[in-house]
């Protein structure tokens, strides 16, 4: 499972820059990339509460839940079943 981090498509459609939403946010643009690059291990939900409020989007807009290798486990089991 992999958790894939959006807030590009958010940025883009607020048009606004990195630099301006980590200093509304108060973390360092270089946290708010390694967030922004799908690098962090965890998110305080403080972090993305105010994400949420400067950008006006709810978790799941910049938040999304991708299946690792679904394509690869149902080709395993067709193999097996063959």
């Amino acid at each position: 499972m992999t958790i894939t981090v959006d807030i590009d498509v958010m940025l883009a459609r607020r048009k606004m820059s990195v630099g301006e939403l980590a200093d509304r946010i108060g973390i360092t643009p270089a946290n708010l990339a390694v967030l922004k690059n799908g690098r962090a291990k965890a998110v305080r939900f403080s972090t993305l509460a105010a994400l949420c409020e400067v950008l006006d989007c709810q978790p799941g807009d910049l938040l999304r839940w991708e299946a690792d290798g679904a394509e690869v486990a149902d080709g395993a089991e067709q193999t097996q079943g063959e």
